[in-house]
């Protein structure tokens, strides 16, 4: 876990990037029982308007916040996790794939300390998160994506010793 002492607003925490392909979604589906035909019939999406197959939103989400939780190391330590979904993930089929594991799309994701709360010794973590749209330019598919990480209680010194509260 990052020591909270050292940490300051606009301290990076790190970025990666997601790939995410149709076999994806199918996994996803079943491990959360959305089984909603956007995010695996392409011609269901294109008929309800949608640019085709698109990513589940808890998906991409879920996606987003593992950045923090490797970061601190501790998914119990993040006590909040906020975001609005601003556009879809299109995920592509590969021309002439016959594997749902080809094709797809990426969620890139940032992090940076967005405020610091020492009282409550809380860090909250601003995610920029963005994927291409169905022409390749990148488009911000969460807006205000922001997690609340606690760093526990502030050690008091007694007699030389730390203790807690």
């Amino acid at each position: 876990m990052p020591n909270f002492a050292d940490l300051e607003k606009g301290t990076e925490i790190g970025s990666r990037q997601i790939p995410v392909t149709r076999a994806d979604l199918v996994a996803y589906a079943g491990a959360s029982g959305d089984f909603n035909p956007i995010h695996w019939n392409e011609r269901f999406a294109t008929e309800v308007g949608l640019p085709g197959v698109i990513a589940h939103g808890m998906f991409t989400m879920g996606s987003a916040v593992q950045l923090v939780t490797d970061w601190v190391g501790d998914a119990g330590a993040i006590v909040d996790y906020q975001t609005r979904f601003s556009k879809p993930v299109p995920v592509l089929d590969a021309d002439g794939a016959a594997s749902p594991a080809s094709g797809g799309n990426v969620i890139s994701v940032a992090g940076k300390v967005g405020a610091l709360d020492a009282d409550a010794r809380t860090a909250r973590i601003d995610l920029t998160v963005t994927a291409p749209d169905t022409e390749g330019k990148d488009q911000k598919v969460l807006m205000k994506a922001q997690a609340l990480v606690s760093f526990g209680k502030k050690p008091q010194v007694i007699k030389g010793s730390h203790h807690f509260r």
